[in-house]
């Protein structure tokens, strides 16, 4: 309230103040018309302006003089004149803007592993910026992405808080996350992956919704997040960026980058710490993880003749958390005494890159990471360690109107763990170890400058599976550069790990069981995507519509239902589908507001034939409606940024037992959150703001919370209900405030 009436008072003010003789006045125009909302800046002053609905501009009381004005609006490229003021009469300065297209087109990687325009791609690729991130400020990527439209992270243990992100309804493991195009977190590593990785260090995120499979192979089934990182050679010196939040959340990053004749480099560290026991539902339960978390990362590029790029990178995560009754210690682990959830977690990646000079079109991509996780959920101990190494030669070349894309990848993998999914039917010790070579190759034909289509087939040599393909078609035709229409359809597939995916077998008292050999799944799919970008008078307009239709065969499928003590897996004697529309809008005004907002419509659901009859079941943690929203209001003169975000749900079924008391549908409900940003000058920000303005915190997340190890299943218990923490659709935090710094020297 302060800083809304603070800056009332500002405006107030400077309307007064405008009311007398102007020493300097104009009239911005473009294209033959007014240009209102232009910021106009004084140069080396701290004097500052906007042009009103007319485009007019004044200033009062300029000492006679030589000034350097700036002339910036949305939309339109940033121009410098220089003026000089007399002492007897007013002087006028009329100015005439140009159009920016290119603000509104970034260049995009991620749909066709090269770079191109965003509008140009013939696959559409969304991208978000740190900055839209740092709107609501989080303490690592897992959460931010909940700002993003189709795109959902979802907890899936209401005591260790591990989750997934589903993209368009589908679970987590059918998204593949890279980092710099390679494939460093999957299975296992999916929500360590996404912590610690500070915002200082990440340049932009791409997404990709819909089967990617063509180019990055399994896991790619639902959709692709490309987290790229910054270039140490354009890096700021320094950033730091830390805050802290009323119940006792800490989060620090701090990134620096140098260069050498030879060199550049980019070093980055996050560190978190909450270690607060909260139970505001009263269930003498934690609401969140206890967590203390380091990860620091490096990234060299090196400067050769022979290599147009030369980069190396690597980083190391260290996590400790913990989840449980609140008189949990870790004296307790793995007792029967008090239950505790507690997972130790220990991760090292690298991955590089080198593109030849003297082999042109030539690329070495690698990768690898180690991850060690040793857990214990109530008594069941459970320790795994996976390796992931990849390495994919690439070659791409234009020859007249075709751009082609050639790739040979190979990825290894190792996953060993303490549970019956690395067994022999001897009782002997049996690691999983999957060799998957590949091929893909993929041909871009500019057919007319308008009309571009695109060919693209996979194959991959499955040691246990045997031979997968995997094509892709797409058109896009441009009528002109703001308009892009977009037809996309391929196949995907998936090879399933069980136990590096789904925590939710390991905790409360299920046990898993698997009926009988799991089929590779496979999915076809088809895109219709129409890109459109408005630039207005007073700012522009983006707008992004697609639909998308999902076909799978050989789905895997867990019932948590038939039996309350199991989650059995099978493959799906049907057929599943997921369908929808989403629609995003972008829209800024050169008075300051900005708004960027996404609708999402979805259906995923399975066919289950069980007796030559088909039923029809619903996929769970999928809303049929959800939709995001952000509206800034930048108030320049005061630098003062005011940023309202928020997610709305709507219900989605949930993981009940038999005669649960429990709602199967999740209710409506909206996280909404405020911030307030201050600029006190180009280095340095302050922000505060408050999280779940409505104080939202949903209901029962526990079954049985008092009897955790199921030691009083017979008492007072008619359904046998059994300890469970899988019911879950929203974090379990109320209203918290927050208090933040940030220091940028370039």
């Amino acid at each position: 309230m302060r800083f809304a009436l603070f800056g009332l008072l500002i405006l107030i003010g400077n309307h007064l103040y405008g009311q007398g003789q102007p020493a300097l006045h104009g009239t911005v125009t473009a294209n033959g018309g007014e240009v209102p909302f232009v910021s106009v800046a004084v140069l080396h002053t701290h004097l500052g302006t906007r042009t009103d609905s007319l485009g007019r501009f004044h200033f009062q009381q300029l000492s006679p003089g030589t000034y350097t004005l700036q002339f910036s609006g949305v939309g339109y490229i940033t121009q410098k004149k220089e003026v000089t003021v007399a002492a007897n009469a007013p002087t006028t300065l009329n100015v005439d803007l140009q159009e920016d297209v290119s603000r509104l087109d970034e260049v995009v990687v991620t749909g066709t592993m090269r770079e191109v325009t965003k509008m140009n791609s013939p696959i559409p690729v969304e991208v978000y910026s740190p900055t839209f991130f740092m709107k609501n400020q989080t303490p690592n990527i897992f959460e931010s992405l909940s700002m993003v439209n189709g795109v959902q992270p979802q907890v899936n243990c209401n005591v260790c808080n591990t989750g997934d992100i589903h993209i368009n309804g589908l679970e987590g493991p059918y998204t593949m996350i890279l980092i710099d195009g390679m494939p460093i977190v999957s299975s296992l590593s999916t929500v360590y992956g996404l912590a610690g990785i500070p915002n200082s260090l990440v340049k932009r995120m791409e997404i990709v919704k819909g089967p990617a499979s063509t180019l990055y192979g399994s896991e790619a089934v639902g959709g692709v997040i490309n987290i790229i990182t910054k270039d140490p050679q354009t890096a700021p010196k320094l950033q730091v960026d830390a805050f802290g939040t009323s119940i006792g959340e800490y989060n620090l990053d701090v990134s620096g980058s140098r260069q050498w004749k030879f060199a550049s480099s980019l070093v980055g560290v996050n560190a978190f710490d909450y270690w607060q026991k909260r139970d505001i539902n009263h269930d003498n339960f934690t609401d969140a993880t206890l967590q203390r978390r380091i990860s620091v990362f490096n990234k060299w590029r090196f400067n050769r003749p022979s290599a147009k790029n030369a980069s190396i990178a690597g980083r190391y995560i260290y996590e400790n958390r913990w989840g449980g009754e609140l008189q949990w210690t870790p004296a307790y682990r793995g007792s029967n005494v008090y239950y505790g959830e507690s997972i130790h977690t220990e991760r090292v990646e690298v991955l590089g890159n080198y593109e030849w000079n003297t082999v042109p079109g030539l690329q070495i991509d690698m990768s690898y990471n180690h991850h060690y996780q040793d857990s214990y959920y109530g008594v069941v101990k459970y320790a795994a360690t996976q390796e992931v190494g990849f390495v994919q030669a690439r070659w791409s070349k234009q020859l007249g109107h075709h751009d082609l894309l050639a790739g040979l990848p190979l990825r290894y993998q190792f996953y060993d763990d303490n549970t019956v999914g690395t067994t022999a039917s001897d009782g002997a010790n049996k690691p999983n170890t999957t060799v998957l070579p590949g091929i893909f190759v993929q041909d871009e034909i500019a057919i007319t400058k308008r009309f571009t289509t695109l060919l693209g087939a996979r194959y991959d040599r499955h040691n246990i599976h045997g031979n997968i393909y995997t094509p892709r078609l797409s058109f896009k035709y441009s009528p002109n550069a703001n308009n892009t229409i977009r037809l996309t359809g391929g196949s995907g597939y998936r090879v399933v790990n069980l136990f590096t995916e789904d925590h939710a077998a390991l905790t409360g008292a299920r046990s898993v069981e698997i009926l009988h050999d799991l089929k590779p799944e496979q999915s076809w799919n088809a895109n219709l995507n129409y890109a459109r970008n408005l630039i207005l008078p007073n700012g522009f307009v983006s707008l992004d519509a697609s639909l998308f239709y999902t076909y799978f065969n050989n789905k895997i499928v867990a019932d948590y239902n038939t039996d309350p003590n199991k989650i059995i897996y099978d493959n799906l004697n049907g057929h599943a589908i997921s369908k929808g529309l989403t629609f995003n809008a972008d829209v800024a005004l050169n008075n300051g507001l900005k708004f960027i907002t996404g609708v999402t419509w979805m259906d995923v659901f399975r066919m289950e034939t069980k007796n030559n009859e088909a039923t029809k079941i619903p996929q769970q943690h999928a809303p049929r409606f959800s939709g995001t929203f952000t509206v800034s209001y930048q108030h320049a003169p005061s630098g003062l940024l005011f940023d309202l975000t928020g997610r709305v749900n709507g219900p989605m079924h949930l993981p009940v037992v038999p005669n649960d008391y429990r709602p199967e549908m999740s209710p409506w409900y909206a996280l909404v959150n405020l911030q307030v940003t201050k600029t006190l000058n180009n280095n340095l920000e302050i922000y505060a703001g408050v999280k779940n303005l409505l104080n939202f915190k949903p209901k029962d997340p526990l079954l049985r919370p008092f009897d955790p190890f199921d030691q009083h299943i017979g008492e007072d218990n008619p359904y046998g209900y059994t300890f469970d923490t899988t019911y879950n659709y929203a974090p379990m935090q109320g209203m918290r405030g927050q208090l933040g710094v940030r220091w940028t020297v370039q």
